[in-house]
């Protein structure tokens, strides 16, 4: 894939680490709905083939609601959601990174899209 960049990133307290291999990430998305309001992730989406978790698969807790197709995975000893797992419109299996927990992401410096989640 040309002009990669790696990322790294996990959650607060370390138990779960992860490795995203995809073009730099200069926005990030905004979801209103019920989860990412009260959660107050910021996401950007990578094909799940392009990510690799690292360590912590035994620590991840998935929470589903709703029409119950994402995987909304977040740490049992911390309780922060670094990523999630669903499908794309398409079928293909993506990942939803939580930007802010990625390691050396300027947060200041993405362009931040809104998505009306709570309308679907």
């Amino acid at each position: 894939m040309a002009n990669t960049t790696t990322y790294r990133g996990s959650c607060h307290c370390g138990a779960v680490r992860f490795e995203a291999k995809c073009p730099p990430i200069t926005g990030a998305m905004s979801c209103n709905c019920s989860y990412c309001r009260k959660s107050g992730g910021l996401l950007s989406f990578i094909p799940a083939s392009h990510f690799m978790l690292q360590n912590g698969e035994e620590s991840l807790v998935n929470y589903q609601f709703n029409r119950k197709v994402i995987d909304h995975l977040f740490c049992r000893t911390c309780g922060i959601g670094s990523f999630g797992r669903g499908k794309g419109p398409d079928g293909t299996a993506m990942v939803a990174l939580n930007v802010r927990c990625l390691d050396d992401v300027d947060l200041d410096g993405l362009e931040i899209s809104h998505f009306d989640g709570k309308s679907l």
